[in-house]
């Protein structure tokens, strides 16, 4: 499977099916990504994005996936703790520390709770841990899933920051770390430099730093 990050907490991954999580990116479109998938972690604009121009399948909390409804979106609804199949991909959806309130031109409405994702597809599976501070139950997210990856937000004032991601990571103790949500606006700038070589240095987990539209091959834990 291969995964891409496209930017803030946009993510690609690309196996026998492509699932896009949070299609949001700054400045440009994700219409191009052709998913066959959308997940959305919350309703805050930069997470639920094109979510309703995709028309996609997607797969959100109830309130959320209430909203795409309406829309005339194919929403999947389900809630934290739950796990649903959809044409062979799992999804469990975990919990997030954060709001979650979903904004457009008609008005202002409830977005349920923010959450994560357990992604499985083609027996790799990645935590996509969404907006959220710290919380000790992520050691239960690893002990449970066991994901390969662990896409974690570390631009600080909206989420946690880098500090709380290293011990995040450990909690979680997936072997590959990408960091996420940060330096997409200047409220939310971090320095994942020493991030990496901190987290590196006392613990064994790789820290990958990808590029806006930069891709990385994930293979199973072994």
């Amino acid at each position: 499977m291969q995964l891409t990050w496209l930017g803030h907490s946009c993510v690609l991954l690309t196996g026998s099916k492509k699932v896009l999580v949070d299609p949001f990116i700054r400045d440009g479109s994700v219409k191009g990504t052709d998913p066959d998938i959308v997940a959305i972690t919350h309703g805050h604009a930069d997470h639920l994005g094109e979510a309703v121009a995709l028309k996609k399948k997607t797969v959100a909390v109830s309130e959320v996936a209430y909203y795409l409804k309406a829309k005339g979106v194919q929403a999947e609804s389900m809630n934290i703790g739950g796990t649903l199949e959809l044409d062979s991909v799992s999804f469990t959806m975990t919990p997030a520390v954060h709001s979650s309130r979903i904004e457009d031109d008609s008005g202002s409405y409830d977005g349920g709770a923010a959450a994560g994702f357990v992604i499985t597809m083609d027996g790799v599976s990645v935590y996509h841990a969404g907006d959220t501070a710290l919380f000790s139950d992520m050691k239960l997210i690893g002990e449970l899933y066991h994901p390969a990856i662990a896409l974690l937000p570390i631009g600080g004032r909206y989420t946690m920051g880098p500090a709380e991601a290293m011990m995040a990571a450990q909690f979680v103790g997936a072997k590959t770390v990408v960091p996420i949500h940060y330096n997409t606006w200047d409220r939310i700038a971090a320095d994942h430099v020493p991030f990496k070589k901190a987290l590196e240095r006392t613990a064994d987990i790789s820290v990958r730093i990808l590029k806006p539209g930069e891709s990385m091959e994930c293979s199973p834990v072994q």
